[in-house]
């Protein structure tokens, strides 16, 4: 009994030091960026949150990057879920070990839209360049394009999906999961109630308690600023005059020259150069997702480009940081088939 009861003692002791050996780490540390320097109050300042592999400080090797984009109202935050999820991708080896970076991307209105910005300051500048070469100066990356992916869900996945697009020389794969504002459909056609609810909010704390006009501001900010027009320094594509909509060209063309389903004939040539391109979308999400991944899609096959495109059973939300989602069982696979591993 002494001897069985002695056994189970070290056994137990065992067991925290086993799971922290095969558990990765988690750094924070913050950018002073150039790139960021803005007139629109934006803090230039920003955090990231690094996940380093299991033995990372042991090993001496170096490591593929995977550059996680987060959604609208997210930040860099890497939950103890999320660590979970990434331990559980390397353990499970669905992937082998990689470092992966989120970078803090949310502003006075709660999203960058990964886009250079004369108010906002230049968010695709501060990925592709800053942020890479950050990580390059101070982690064991291994610093090459075709060891850098670039992965995000909903305003992220619009982000990775763009950034991707711009900077094929920084980056080689690309997983969109649920990317939003990829063209002008349903909730933020010109038949969404939302730009009518927009036209009478006049303060920022207004502002706060909705979803939809709240995104439009962001976006705005991004794409059409105007700083001479309280009180969101910024032009909308559509306005309403009574019951009127009044279409504004030229705020419209400015939107689509940033969204991906206008411009990807023009950017044709640095999507051939990218390895691999994933986007997926959840059946039960809001409606815009399959339409505007449906047109997305069709748009690069015409091309010639290849890529994936996969609807699973799920929501915006409930099939990514889980288990069961996207991240553990598609994501990070993905990764490991496109890109180069020491």
């Amino acid at each position: 009994m002494r001897i069985t009861l002695t056994i189970l003692c070290i056994f137990c002791l065992t067991l925290p030091s086993f799971s922290q050996n095969n558990g990765g780490k988690i750094i924070t540390q913050i950018i002073q960026s150039k790139a960021l320097q803005n007139p629109g109050g934006e803090n230039p300042n920003r955090r990231i949150s690094v996940y380093l592999p299991p033995q990372y400080e042991q090993s001496g090797q170096r490591y593929p990057v995977i550059y996680y984009l987060h959604g609208f109202m997210g930040t860099d935050s890497i939950s103890p879920n999320m660590k979970m999820i990434l331990d559980q991708g390397i353990n499970a080896r669905k992937i082998r070990p990689f470092i992966l970076v989120i970078a803090s991307q949310y502003t006075l209105y709660e999203g960058s839209f990964y886009s250079n910005s004369s108010l906002t300051g230049n968010w695709v500048d501060f990925t592709a360049q800053e942020l890479v070469s950050h990580m390059d100066k101070n982690f064991r990356t291994l610093a090459k394009r075709e060891s850098r992916g670039i992965g995000g869900n909903s305003m992220g996945g619009y982000g990775a999906f763009k950034i991707g697009m711009l900077h094929p020389e920084v980056f080689s794969s690309v997983y969109a999961l649920s990317p939003g504002l990829l063209a002008f459909v349903k909730e933020f056609g010109p038949n969404s109630t939302s730009y009518r609810e927009l036209q009478n909010i006049k303060t920022q704390e207004e502002l706060k308690k909705t979803y939809y006009p709240k995104v439009l501001v962001a976006v705005a900010r991004a794409w059409s600023p105007n700083p001479a027009k309280a009180p969101f320094y910024c032009d909308l594509p559509f306005t309403y005059e009574g019951e009127k909509m009044v279409v504004n060209q030229a705020v419209l063309e400015k939107w689509e020259q940033n969204m991906p389903v206008y411009i990807v004939d023009k950017y044709a040539d640095n999507l051939r150069k990218l390895t691999a391109i994933k986007m997926d979308w959840g059946r039960n999400d809001a409606p815009r997702f399959p339409i505007q991944i449906g047109m997305l899609s069709q748009r690069l096959e015409n091309l010639g480009i290849n890529h994936y495109v996969e609807e699973y059973i799920g929501d915006h939300g409930n099939k990514i940081w889980s288990k069961d989602g996207r991240v553990l069982n598609d994501l990070l696979p993905f990764f490991n088939d496109y890109l180069s591993f020491e």
